[in-house]
């Protein structure tokens, strides 16, 4: 943790969870957008006390996880590791959280010791230099006169005050009532520079990971979310890819797109290239997409 502003100081003490027993870790939580716990919050605490059973040598190349319920910001939440499994390249670990008695979130996640093997990957598709655009600063007042609530800017720069994260193009928000292709890209990283564990960059691109990923579904049907009260969401589940090293506090592109929504639920899908293109993550969502009934 070194020379970071006091917002990603605030992050990462949420990160660092407190252990109660060998496997099972204790966490607390921050103000979000919405009245529950940030969903991208839940993961990466999640992985956060999977890597803490797990050697050192081994990075995190997989998750998978599923919202079960509505997290409480009010109340602690307790995470168990099983230790599923321990070979001699792999590791596995399952995470169960926990408040007042229910689980509300459910993490499966893969861990290896660094080997060589077969390279290639998609490139990286085109976006403007992330200093060409706003920041959330200059960018949200533009649409204070959208939102439903009138501390919808403040809410945002509060929840994301830890991450400078830029939209390439107009957000969902920005241009609702207007169908577009279903297709988004920001860029981000964190608001000051991390120490060089691998874990903790990987706890924080999951982090914002579940920040964007359904803008697309959005977008596809001109809907500006629940900022503007035109949908209903909630993250349903999350999987990553971890393939190659990267850093959260350099500039990350987060190319998304969603391929399908129906029954209520919305894909998304992405890719999270380096600055200079290498292909870092693979991220795939569902969520709740739901038009509010009149």
């Amino acid at each position: 943790m070194t020379e970071s502003a006091q917002p990603l100081d605030d992050l990462l003490d949420l990160l660092d969870l407190e252990r109660i027993e060998q496997d099972i870790f204790r966490g607390e939580s921050r103000s979000a957008i919405v009245p529950r716990v940030f969903g991208g919050q839940v993961a990466a605490q999640a992985l956060v006390a999977a890597g803490r059973t797990v050697p050192q040598d081994r990075i995190a190349h997989s998750l998978h996880a599923y919202f079960l319920r509505a997290g409480d910001p009010g109340a602690p939440i307790v995470y168990t590791v099983d230790r599923i499994r321990d070979g001699r390249s792999f590791t596995t670990r399952r995470v169960v959280a926990v408040q007042h008695g229910h689980p509300i979130f459910h993490l499966s996640a893969s861990f290896q010791t660094y080997e060589e093997g077969l390279e290639h990957q998609a490139d990286m598709p085109p976006a403007p230099a992330p200093e060409t655009l706003p920041t959330a600063a200059e960018m949200l007042p533009r649409y204070a006169d959208r939102f439903v609530h009138p501390d919808t800017v403040e809410r945002f720069l509060e929840a994301r005050a830890a991450v400078d994260l830029r939209y390439v193009e107009e957000p969902p928000y920005g241009t609702a009532g207007t169908p577009r292709e279903p297709r988004s890209q920001v860029w981000f990283r964190t608001n000051g520079k991390l120490a060089d564990d691998p874990l903790l960059h990987v706890c924080l691109a999951t982090y914002v990971s579940d920040m964007t990923l359904l803008d697309s579904v959005l977008l596809a049907h001109g809907r500006g979310g629940w900022a503007v009260g035109d949908v209903v969401g909630a993250s349903l589940d999350h999987a990553m890819w971890f393939h190659r090293p990267f850093r959260a506090d350099e500039w990350l592109l987060y190319d998304q797109e969603s391929p399908s929504s129906s029954g209520g639920r919305g894909l998304g899908q992405a890719r999270i290239y380096t600055q200079d293109g290498r292909l870092a993550i693979s991220v795939i969502q569902e969520g709740v997409v739901r038009v509010p009934r009149g």
